[in-house]
């Protein structure tokens, strides 16, 4: 596995680890439907938060969340469309987005940014 594959598969752990501590049930990780892939989906009370995961190791390119362009929102709004038809959800949505930066001393700045678009 390339080495971005397995960062961004230990940030999708991390970020799991995070919001489950923060209260929130993670019912599916990785769901793909065509060419979108939504790394988390989660529910907290009666709302299901689909979750775009970004991990880096520094800013040089700027920060995690501004990898999320207009083109992957959009992918991850039509998959989170057939996720909630497939699934029957009658309840609200959100989109958020997980931020880890990895510090140069090892340790993590997480960041939850919720209702990242729509």
């Amino acid at each position: 596995m390339a080495a971005h594959n397995e960062t961004g598969t230990w940030g999708e752990d991390k970020a799991s680890a995070f919001l489950t501590d923060h209260g929130f049930e993670i019912v599916e990780k990785n769901y793909r439907y065509k060419h979108a892939e939504i790394d988390l989906i989660a529910k907290k009370n009666k709302t299901l938060v689909f979750i775009e995961v970004k991990t880096r190791s520094g800013t040089g390119f700027g920060m995690p969340e501004e990898f999320v362009n207009y083109t992957k929102a959009k992918l991850i709004m039509k998959a989170a469309e057939n996720y909630i038809y497939s699934v029957d959800w009658h309840f609200d949505v959100r989109f958020d987005i997980v931020s880890i930066l990895i510090l140069p001393n090892g340790s993590l700045n997480i960041r939850h940014i919720e209702d990242a678009f729509s």
